[in-house]
């Protein structure tokens, strides 16, 4: 059997958590996790998916603010003797001297295919530049951001109307097998960890309020991928008298208007003039309001001229 301490927070990693909990060839010492957080109107503390599976399998469960600094669980994870760190969505920096405590490796999943997209936000950047295809890619943890030797990695497409959702979930579920392979792989020495090329390298950074605003004057396809790469995470918006207007679902179409002007409605959406072609809004979910379709708001709004 295979010795890990898996290091976790998001829901993103829940499935590959529980892969491992149950593979035959790997045994699951301990869980890393975020400290709990406020969450909800009344803000109380909420653990995150990994440490209540974590619990509920009678699994030791860590949560350090920052564990570069916690030499006591340092020394806790030394005493489990594992034989690997599997990080998977962790969401802090590990130290050289965590780095040192596995027999062989920490192994880190990141969703891309290295070295691009480098960073925390992967996927959606992948979505809003209009990428065909991503990925998934298992590395050799190293001081520095995603900079690791590769050793296995998966081709995930991106098909035109996908988004950051659709392909979170594709990312989760595929995940899991792949990071058992590097293990097995890795201790049978079948895996030869490949150097990333520094002439590919382009970086993943985190999303600006600024940039959830759409800008009109962009074309339509460019639009497009804004909303389906944060769908809902945060939501692309423009402001109509004052108030948000949160996109949740667009199309591109042939035509042209002037930018930002709100050509006509049909049944399908409303349309809008943009720098090139037109987009054409389905649902949207305004200040305040529940979602909605895009005809439903702009006959509210008398957006269109009659």
């Amino acid at each position: 059997m295979i010795n890990i301490v898996f290091f976790g927070t998001p829901v993103i990693a829940l499935k590959s958590l529980e892969y491992l909990y149950n593979s035959d060839k790997v045994n699951v010492l301990a869980v890393v996790t975020q400290p709990d957080k406020p969450a909800g109107r009344g803000h109380k503390l909420s653990m995150s998916p990994l440490k209540e599976f974590a619990l509920s399998k009678g699994l030791p469960v860590f949560q350090p603010k920052s564990i570069r600094k916690e030499p006591e669980i340092q020394e806790e994870l030394k005493k489990l003797n594992p034989d690997f760190f599997v990080t998977f969505a962790f969401g802090q920096i590990l130290s050289q001297d965590v780095l040192d405590i596995p027999k062989y490796e920490t192994i880190n999943l990141h969703a891309s295919l290295l070295p691009k997209y480098r960073g925390a936000n992967p996927i959606q950047r992948a979505i809003i530049n209009g990428e065909k295809e991503t990925g998934i890619c298992t590395m050799i943890t190293e001081l520095g951001l995603d900079c690791g030797d590769v050793c296995l990695k998966e081709v995930i497409p991106i098909s035109d109307n996908m988004t950051c959702v659709d392909l979170f979930e594709q990312i989760s579920d595929k995940s899991p097998e792949l990071i058992e392979k590097t293990l097995t792989g890795f201790v049978e020495n079948t895996i030869k960890p490949q150097k990333q090329c520094e002439d590919g390298v382009c970086m993943a950074n985190k999303l600006t309020k600024e940039e959830t605003l759409i800008d009109w004057s962009k074309p339509a396809e460019e639009i497009h991928n804004l909303v389906r790469g944060i769908y809902k995470f945060p939501s692309a918006y423009f402001k109509y008298n004052d108030k948000a207007v949160k996109v949740l679902e667009t199309r591109v179409v042939e035509g042209s208007a002037p930018c930002g002007e709100f050509v006509r409605a049909s049944k399908e959406g409303v349309i809008v003039g943009c720098a090139k072609d037109c987009i054409l809004l389905v649902k949207v979910k305004p200040e305040g309001k529940g979602e909605m379709s895009a005809k439903d708001w702009a006959n509210g709004q008398r957006v269109i001229a009659k």
